[in-house]
């Protein structure tokens, strides 16, 4: 008995008509989408400030009008998290619009995780739950199913629990739906986007302009595959699902509100042209705690972008610092945080002005919005005559926007109200799990054993290995992958921690942790406070970590030839 869960959004803002794509192309029992990350929830925060029944992932909703006669039509189950920080709102919306439309659905809810009033100056606070919710939603007859914050993981896990009868303590199959759900939760990152390999995939005649969204066919015993409706653009094969396997985790264990999956099980295999099997996953007890998201407003920002053109950038830049440090330190109330990038963007003899150029950005911060707005602006804006030639700015600065701040904290799973609300109205409450284990990272794997020496040449790590990376608050997270037994044995042994540091100049002063996963011949790297305070506060370049792994394969070191 194959249970076929597809996925339909990774993000809010994903592709619209990936609903009606995934109901339409072929055979579906239960369609999820994923709108929440650590960000969303601090934008619908800030909108449940200006309205108190805002909160949830409008999009979602007008995917639904659209698309609700066809999932009717097909018998197809919804399961979503749009419901972010108000889940009952939602459920009355989509209640409301199958009234319009005419369409007999049953919906119902998932709530409990909304944690805020116990945690003074957060604008949203939330515990990750896990299945089991949904599961008790669907077993009492709901069409859809609408949560707040749920790990990914859940959205999968849920209905899978639901259909194969599955009981908390089941820790191999629910580990397993755990790594289904896990492959499915970024939906097109396992089909081809955002892939390492794109180049030499659209070389093989890949069609890479429109991925396909993924599907998984679930067994009772927690195995799967991964796959895509036929005709669909894209490609899946064992890269994309390791790549995806190894996004925003860290060591072996994978810890979840249900069950601790043992990423160091996981068995990867093709099987046939867009198929790659998963089997093989081990579960453990989960932790006796849940996770719990906080997002706060950090303070206010502001940034401009000084554009430095031709001869003497180094100079040029050092000049306006100078003379806005000298500006800044007059001013009534100085930035506490002020911060200088230059981007050596420029090229020698270039023949555009926009490729002799580099840029220089500063961003400020401060608790006081006037700081980083008019002292900023007038500081910069004072020097259009008076500094290095050629000054021009990409845009003026303006008045300082507010940032979030994300924190993690954790809490007994007990004291989380974990509750579903059926379609009728009924509230069942969904016992936290029994057995838990605290989490330990297990002992490291041995290496294989080292490749023998031979000719070596420099060259970029991304000839041989792929790479993907990812944010937790303000931790990255970067997984590194190969294809070869012959380049995992050079891989585990060549990039340590302290190689990691000589290519990530940025990590040398931050803790570094490698991981094994030699069943995946891959290795993953957690960097801690590259971010800062997270993605909303914007530290860094790259706020979110995407293309830390691409700079990552970018870098040179010694390869042996026999792998070129």
């Amino acid at each position: 008995m194959t249970l076929r869960i597809g996925n339909a959004s990774g993000f809010y803002g994903d592709r619209f008509d990936a609903m009606r794509e995934m109901l339409a192309g072929g055979e579906l029992d239960v369609l999820t989408g994923d709108y929440l990350a650590e960000l969303t929830m601090l934008i619908l925060g800030r909108d449940r400030l200006k309205d108190p029944g805002a909160g949830y992932a409008r999009t979602f909703l007008r995917q639904l009008e659209d698309c609700l006669g066809l999932a009717h039509e097909r018998s197809v189950k919804i399961v979503t998290n749009a419901g972010g920080l108000n889940p009952a709102g939602l459920a009355d919306a989509v209640r409301k619009l199958a009234d319009r439309l005419g369409i007999p659905v049953r919906v119902a809810h998932v709530e409990g995780d909304d944690l805020t009033a116990a945690h003074p100056g957060s604008l949203a606070a939330h515990a990750y739950l896990g299945g089991f919710g949904i599961a008790e939603c669907l077993r009492a007859g709901a069409d859809i199913v609408v949560t707040g914050r749920v790990t990914d993981a859940a959205l999968v896990t849920g209905p899978a629990a639901a259909h194969f009868g599955w009981q908390p303590g089941e820790y191999d199959r629910l580990a397993g739906a755990v790594v289904a759900g896990h492959v499915l939760e970024c939906g097109t990152q396992a089909t081809g986007g955002n892939y390492a390999f794109f180049a030499e995939a659209a070389a093989a005649g890949r069609d890479l302009r429109r991925p396909g969204f993924p599907l998984a066919e679930l067994h009772e015993d927690g195995s799967c595959v991964i796959t895509k409706h036929p005709g669909t653009g894209g490609f899946v094969d064992v890269g994309t699902v390791t790549a995806q396997l190894l996004y925003e985790t860290g060591g072996a264990r994978y810890a979840g509100p249900d069950v601790t999956a043992r990423l160091d099980t996981v068995r990867l295999r093709q099987d046939g042209t867009d198929r790659v099997r998963i089997e093989g996953v081990r579960g453990e007890a989960p932790p006796p705690t849940l996770k719990v998201g906080r997002n706060r407003l950090g303070g206010f920002r502001n940034e401009v972008v000084f554009v430095l053109t031709g001869l003497d950038i180094e100079a040029k830049a050092a000049l306006v610092q100078e003379q806005l440090g000298d500006a800044l330190a007059h001013v009534k109330s100085r930035p506490s945080g002020i911060r200088w990038e230059l981007a050596r963007t420029d090229h020698p003899d270039a023949d555009t002005e926009e490729t002799a150029s580099a840029l220089l950005r500063l961003v400020v911060r401060d608790q006081d919005e006037q700081t980083v707005g008019r002292a900023l602006s007038g500081a910069a804006v004072e020097l259009a005559l008076a500094s290095y030639p050629g000054f021009h700015v990409l845009a003026p600065p303006g008045k300082g926007a507010p940032y979030g701040v994300f924190e993690d904290a954790y809490v007994p799973q007990g004291e989380v109200p974990h509750r579903a609300v059926l379609h009728d109205g009924r509230r069942i409450p969904v016992p936290p799990a029994q057995d838990t284990l605290v989490l330990q990272d297990p002992p490291e794997p041995p290496l294989p054993a080292p490749l023998p020496a031979g000719p070596t040449r420099r060259a970029p790590l991304g000839l041989v290995a792929g790479a993907r990376s990812g944010d937790k608050g303000g931790n990255a997270n970067v997984g590194v992958w190969v294809r070869s037994d012959e380049a995992w044995r050079w891989l585990a042994h060549t990039l340590t921690v302290g190689t990691f540091r000589e290519l990530v100049p940025e990590s040398q002063e931050l803790t570094v942790t490698r991981y094994l996963l030699p069943e995946l011949r891959a290795l993953n790297f957690t960097v801690e406070g590259i971010l800062g305070r997270g993605v909303a506060a914007q530290h860094r370049f790259d706020p979110q970590a995407k293309a830390l792994g691409e700079w990552l394969r970018s870098r040179h070191l010694d390869i042996p030839e026999a792998l070129l």
